[in-house]
This record gives structure tokens, C-alpha cells and sequence, in this order.
């Protein structure tokens, strides 16, 4: 089972691209879900940040739901786009395996890592889902927001990353590592240099 080459015809989607048909459709809808919740957390962190800068300014007294909003904004923010980021392979990565020669090592270390990735979002899903079992009527101190909501969106964000990082795992065993008949799309050569490759 060894990875074709280069120039070889396949049938997996181009990097970034989504699977067709109803499970296309239901993926794309969920990513977009994930997106637009990051974009809300980000515009919100920069109105917050921004009224707090203005009420140093201000005679009067600050307002503490600022401070205790935009910090919650911007764990909802790094939790929600997570799950998008593995799909998207937008996480930070070492690419020190990648230029080994036996293509089937670079293809089980990728296995490997998308697989500790899946448990790893897995277990903190199965924490965050505890904290809201006892969280009970525990709330935000400014705000009073319920402690529940505040750990629900870090569950949503770790049960989409273990889920795809599952199927990452399952694309690589099937159709190999896709940086490595995509060159172009990335600044490393994964595998080795090409024969002939322009310097």
C-alpha cells in the first residue's frame, strides 16, 4: 500500500475542498456554523477591548462585564475554530517527518498524530462535558452567565475536532498524505525533494 506518485490521477478533493453530495453539504453547513460563531467571538473581543480602552478615559467607573466578556469571547473563539483548523490543516505542525524516504512511515506518523489528536479532543470533550454536569447554578461573576454555556462551546469545538481528526486519520490510511501530491500548496517538499525540482 504505497502512496502514488506525484502526478498520478486521485480521487480525493483538492486541500481545503469538502466531499460532495449530502455529507458535503452537512459538513460545509457545520464548518460555516463553527466560522461564524469564531467571526461573532472576534468582532466582540475587538468592541470590548476597544470600550475598555475608552473607560480609562472616562470620569465614571468601568464597567467589569467587558473585561469578564471578551476573555470568555476569546476561549469560545479558540475552541470553536479548532475543529475547522484540523479539517483545514490550519494547525501549527512540524514537518520534520515529512521529508523521510519511506513513504509509508511519513503516512503512519500522520495517522499517529491525527489519532492522539482525536483522543486528545475526545478527552477534553468528555471534561468539558463534566464541568457543565457540575457547574449546577454556578455563574459568571459580572454577568451572571451560566457557567454551563460558558464550558458549552469549548464542547462543541472539542467533540468537531475529535470527529475530524478521526476522519483526517481515516483519509491519510486511504489516500495517503495530501501535501504530497500538492506541492505547490505548501512551502516544504513533503517526502523528499522532487527529481529535477527547480531551485
Amino acid at each position: 500500500m504505497g502512496v502514488p506518485p506525484p502526478d498520478a490521477p486521485d480521487a480525493r478533493p483538492r486541500a481545503g475542498a469538502e466531499p460532495g453530495g449530502a455529507l458535503g453539504r452537512v459538513v460545509r453547513a457545520i464548518t460555516g456554523i463553527e466560522l461564524g460563531v469564531a467571526a461573532l467571538a472576534t468582532a466582540m473581543i475587538f468592541v470590548l477591548v476597544l470600550v475598555q480602552a475608552f473607560q480609562r478615559y472616562l470620569p465614571v467607573d468601568g464597567w467589569t462585564w467587558t473585561g469578564e466578556l471578551s476573555r470568555y469571547g476569546l476561549v469560545w473563539l479558540t475552541f470553536v475554530a479548532a475543529g475547522v483548523l484540523v479539517t483545514r490543516d490550519g494547525h501549527i505542525a512540524l514537518q520534520v517527518v515529512d521529508t523521510l524516504r519511506p513513504a509509508w512511515l511519513v503516512r503512519a506518523v500522520h495517522v499517529l498524530a491525527h489519532l492522539v489528536v482525536a483522543a486528545t479532543g475526545a478527552g477534553f470533550a468528555w471534561a468539558c462535558w463534566t464541568l457543565i454536569q457540575e457547574s449546577g447554578n454556578l455563574t459568571t461573576p459580572s454577568l451572571q452567565i451560566p457557567m454551563s454555556f460558558v464550558y458549552a462551546l469549548p464542547l462543541v469545538g472539542f467533540v468537531s475536532t475529535a470527529v475530524r481528526s478521526l476522519l483526517a486519520a481515516v483519509l491519510v490510511v486511504r489516500y495517503g498524505i495530501p501535501a504530497s501530491r500538492e506541492r505547490d500548496a505548501l512551502p516544504v517538499s513533503v517526502n523528499g525533494p522532487e527529481q529535477g525540482a527547480r531551485a
